[in-house]
């Protein structure tokens, strides 16, 4: 049977093919970005406390209570935000999807930055949207305010934003989020923020698009769990901002899995409440890592694109990316994933290559060394 038109070209997820790929060949996985380690102990305990106590049924539509307070208590303590209204998601991607659904008419238009994470992409074509991409040009991953300027027509409805970026590991200055929160203001646009990465900085700082003036009261926030504090499985996210945009999220999350992870979003309101020191310290280690994955892929002569944040590092292979990526199991036994997927433009990151280096550094190294030996016969 033939896939739906409004997901036709879309495919199996980059992700799946090449997590396959490292499975099938036993290649280390640079490619997916999830932690090889588990997060940190008391919210593990948490957890099993919850699914001892019996937070095993259905959570609240909008979430447990004890999450959602601790959601809107992260958001002041952190950014002096005051949050209005809180929905908990199965992860940041249904937080998207349920935005984009509950947001859109059909043929309202959706600026994205790309390179962009391929959900975006799928959800605003479930939601009938039509999406107008602004390139991110390597190394330095600018963008032209006249391009932005440009992509804003009379049918645009939100900017769909991510920063700290995947896949570039751009962290958005000050003035460029000036520059996009003057163009949502004059145009009357929403916008929506996928800050999963918030506490993985390591240049610049991350700041919320909604502490600029003018944007509290039109920007929706997404965050999740999963990658601060290394539990991607539990899928836990949510969106947060004004409860006029918040609702159109929840009317749309109903209907797609209502509610979940019960005893996981228990212990997500105990991970929030961690202490500062926590944050910096993860910080600090994936500092550690992506030096160290860095000076490695550069002495295995590729040319490295230095991220600010996030789990994820470039490099330009000097070659298809995609071909690249297909062959590099077989040449080094590492799996990585080519940036061209994530683009509108192919032609823009057609040699760009995105590693992971959210994994031990005894898995790094490994990686390294393989990659080193690539070229021998």
């Amino acid at each position: 049977m033939p896939v739906a038109s409004r997901l036709a070209g879309f495919g199996t997820t980059i992700f799946s093919e090449m997590s396959a790929l490292a499975e099938r060949t036993g290649a280390i996985n640079l490619g997916q970005g999830f932690p090889d380690e588990d997060g940190p102990g008391a919210i593990l305990e948490a957890a099993a406390a919850a699914l001892r106590a019996g937070a095993n049924q259905y959570a609240p539509l909008a979430g447990v209570p004890a999450l959602t307070d601790a959601v809107a208590a992260h958001q002041e303590r952190f950014y002096g935000l005051s949050v209005e209204d809180v929905q908990v998601t199965m992860g940041a991607t249904e937080a998207i999807a349920a935005s984009m659904l509950g947001l859109l008419e059909p043929g309202d238009e959706v600026v994205v930055f790309e390179p962009y994470y391929d959900s975006y992409a799928a959800a605003i074509a479930l939601a009938g949207g039509v999406r107008k991409p602004v390139t991110l040009r390597a190394p330095a991953w600018d963008f032209d305010p006249q391009a932005l300027e440009a992509a804003v027509t009379p049918r645009t409805r939100a900017v769909l934003l991510n920063s700290p970026h995947n896949p570039t590991g751009k962290v958005f200055a000050r003035a460029e989020l000036e520059l996009i929160a003057d163009v949502c203001r004059r145009h009357g646009v929403i916008a929506v923020t996928d800050e999963v990465y918030e506490h993985i900085v390591f240049e610049g700082e991350h700041v919320p698009l909604a502490t600029l003036p003018g944007m509290a009261e039109r920007t929706l926030t997404i965050s999740s769990l999963g990658k601060t504090f290394a539990v991607t499985g539990w899928k836990v996210g949510w969106a947060c901002g004004p409860a006029g945009l918040v609702v159109p999220v929840r009317a749309a999350k109903q209907f797609m899995s209502f509610s979940g992870a019960t005893p996981f979003q228990h212990a997500g309101a105990a991970a929030l409440a961690l202490a500062d020191d926590y944050y910096a310290q993860l910080a600090a280690t994936l500092r550690e890592r992506r030096d160290r994955l860095c000076a490695g892929l550069a002495a295995a002569g590729l040319e490295v694109i230095r991220p600010q944040g996030t789990y994820f590092v470039n490099v330009d292979a000097g070659e298809d990316g995609v071909a690249f990526c297909r062959e590099l199991p077989g040449r080094a036994g590492v799996v990585a994933i080519p940036t061209q997927v994530f683009y509108d433009d192919r032609e823009a990151g057609r040699t760009l290559v995105r590693f992971a280096f959210c994994k031990r550094a005894a898995v790094i190294d490994e990686a390294v060394a393989r990659l080193a030996d690539r070229r021998a016969p």
